[in-house]
């Protein structure tokens, strides 16, 4: 400091206090920036790269609706049954108000899930398991790809690229997750099972939908034959109907969460990712449409629903 002020010596004293703020400031905000480099690398010290890298014992479990996919798996699975004329217009009505809900409301909603698995499972009662997978393949072209959030893409890739598995887990049939796996470059999928005899579905479920607490249960099972780890292993979810399996493992991420999900994320001061352009954008959001009268007629109801419920 004596050296500055020296070297100032010759100019007058209004330019020598000028210049000698610019020279004080200079010299502080070089000294910030040297102090914030040194916290940056004692916080990098302390908090090492995640996903690890090598890390065998650990791995990652994503939900599908709305987590990794913008909307319901399944109902986009039954826009493209219709398409092919595996059921009638007036139940394209029904999928598309279901459709125009899970996007107002951004949670799940156990009465029109359970119906939606209902009319599922009455579509393909008949048709043989090889069949709706390969159909399940060109449905995810048309309807499915571009509603995979990029975020969460990264995401899952991150897991891959440290050389972890990572599963998807979602109440969605079985079939539909293992073709979005697949498609994804993912480890595998664990889903809602329907029953099928000789390669033929019968109309019913084998157990329960892989929803809540069962999603836990899974997890937990797997990582038990795979050898895991849970409490170096991550979970991400949008609902808090996931918790449970969010609570199972070390690292829980909130991914668009729905409201309760953010605030209970919020309070034991998990991560949380959203990669919606806006909240109520997302909410409102119109799917594309496969029948125009009954998206559109669907989508008002439940946009006239929503509004009285404000």
């Amino acid at each position: 400091m004596l050296t500055v002020m020296a070297a100032l010596g010759w100019l007058t004293p209004r330019r020598r206090s000028a210049t000698a703020r610019s020279v004080l400031a200079g010299e502080a905000s070089a000294e910030a920036a040297r102090k914030s480099s040194q916290e940056a690398t004692e916080v990098s010290e302390a908090e090492p790269d995640f996903p690890v890298l090598g890390d065998e014992k650990a791995a990652a479990f994503f939900d599908l609706d709305n987590t990794v996919m913008q909307g319901a798996a399944l109902f986009h699975f039954g826009r493209g049954l219709y398409k092919r004329k595996f059921f009638e217009t007036r139940d394209l009505a029904r999928f598309a108000w279901q459709q125009a809900w899970f996007r107002l409301a951004g949670v799940e909603d156990p009465e029109h899930m359970q119906d939606a698995r209902d009319s599922a499972l009455s579509i393909v009662k008949g048709h043989r398991v090889s069949e709706l997978m390969s159909i399940g393949e060109e449905i995810y072209d048309e309807y499915m790809a571009e509603r995979i959030w990029p975020g969460t893409r990264a995401l899952a890739q991150a897991h891959l690229d440290a050389g972890q598995r990572v599963w998807l887990v979602t109440a969605a049939p079985v079939e539909i997750a293992q073709v979005i796996a697949r498609r994804l470059g993912l480890t595998g999928a664990l889903g809602t099972v329907a029953e099928s005899v000789d390669g033929v579905y019968t109309g019913k479920l084998v157990g329960e939908p892989l929803h809540g607490p069962a999603k836990a249960e899974a997890v937990r099972a797997l990582a038990s034959a795979e050898g895991l780890d849970l409490s170096r292993c991550a979970a991400y979810s949008d609902s808090h109907n996931d918790i449970p399996m969010l609570s199972l493992v070390g690292h829980p991420y909130a991914i668009n969460p729905d409201t309760k999900l953010r605030k209970h994320a919020r309070r034991l001061d998990w991560r949380l990712r959203d990669y919606r352009t806006g909240r109520k954008a997302a909410k409102v959001g119109i799917p594309a449409a496969a029948g125009v009268g009954a998206v559109a007629g669907g989508t008002a109801a439940a946009i006239a629903l929503h509004r009285r419920r404000r």
